[in-house]
């Protein structure tokens, strides 16, 4: 029996009081990432055994503008003199995507039984809103494209942390940004400013993830015009690590045996097979000298911008490398995955 707690705004409220608890216990429990794990822990769990908890629905998307503009502030001039460093593992970025669908849709076709334009939204490591669209317009399940794609984000998200503590000895104790005390009060007001104008022209040109896209272009200008020289403060990401933890976890909610069964393995099988092929990239990565072994890491994890940003940043990685190489990826995806589907025939079938 579920529970029913009618209007939307109530649910929102003990979705944050369960997000806050998450945090408290992964907090003193002294697990990593408390504001992100935590509450994707915790509403995860509620998801599972019936609470309807949801996400944070436009407050989410306030949160990724953070992100966006803390990933623009890392596009420095430095950082475009060194873009020639990085053609060729920018250049590897299609490969990657190319073996992995080619390993995933056979995958999902033939063990799953997925029809062929499930199976080849599935299979592609985009982004869950972008795929579950293009799925949705070429005849798709939508609902199997939803938990797949959920379950390979979280189990990336929550598996990295400690790989990057045990593989890497990386501290996760990172500053994340100075508090918000210490920073210049108008570029505070010009960080607002880039991240709602930078959302909301990105939204009315119809451009995928226009909360992080668009604020991260309209800030990286600013960089490089040397206006912006600070990240958002720590209490903006934090912020946002929590509503990002929230919306994780409560992509769960009204799942049922049957699904659990077909398509979280399937999406947890399909984990194995992206990290294989993440694992291969980074390996070549590091061997040639191309980059530093937790950029390189960082750089091919499988999972989406925003939760990789976060990651950058409390390691200390290279950020505006990393995310560099997660817009290709995504970008690719967008761009090429439903070309890509139309020249091959992957479209919703006629009814008769």
């Amino acid at each position: 029996m579920r529970l029913s707690l009618g209007p939307k705004a109530p649910r929102l409220v003990l979705t944050i009081a369960i997000g806050c608890v998450g945090t408290g216990l992964f907090h003193g429990l002294a697990l990593p990432l408390p504001f992100l794990l935590g509450p994707l822990f915790a509403c995860l769990v509620a998801a599972l055994i019936g609470v309807p908890v949801r996400d944070a629905g436009v407050a989410g998307k306030v949160m990724r503008t953070i992100l966006g503009v803390a990933i623009g502030a890392s596009i420095t001039p430095d950082l475009v003199a060194r873009l020639p460093q990085m053609a060729v593992t920018l250049a590897m970025v299609p490969l990657y995507v190319v073996t992995i669908a080619a390993i995933g849709v056979p995958f999902f076709r033939k063990l799953y039984g997925y029809d062929l334009p499930t199976a080849w939204y599935a299979a592609m490591p985009g982004g869950l809103a972008d795929m579950t669209l293009f799925g949705q317009e070429a005849g798709a399940n939508v609902r199997s494209l939803t938990l797949v794609h959920a379950t390979r984000v979280i189990v990336i998200v929550m598996a990295t942390p400690f790989l990057l503590v045990h593989l890497f000895d990386a501290a996760l104790d990172n500053p994340i940004g100075a508090p918000a005390s210490t920073l210049p009060p108008h570029e505070l007001v010009i960080m607002v400013f880039a991240a709602l104008l930078g959302w909301k022209a990105a939204e009315r040109i119809g451009l995928f993830g226009a909360p992080i896209i668009g604020p991260m272009v309209l800030t990286a200008a600013l960089s490089l015009a040397d206006i912006i020289h600070v990240r958002p403060p720590a209490e903006a990401i934090l912020a946002a690590q929590f509503f990002i933890g929230l919306g994780l976890g409560a992509g769960y909610v009204g799942i049922t045996m049957a699904e659990v069964r077909r398509d979280v393995v399937a999406g947890l099988l399909f984990v194995v097979i992206v990290a294989a092929m993440a694992a291969l990239f980074t390996e070549a990565i590091i061997l040639l000298g191309l980059a530093p072994p937790l950029d390189g890491f960082l750089a091919f994890v499988p999972a989406g911008q925003a939760e990789m940003a976060i990651l950058a940043i409390v390691v200390g990685a290279d950020l505006g490398y990393v995310v560099l190489h997660h817009v290709a990826r995504v970008f690719l995806i967008i761009l090429g995955a439903p070309v890509a589907a139309r020249l091959l025939g992957i479209r919703k079938a006629r009814r008769r």
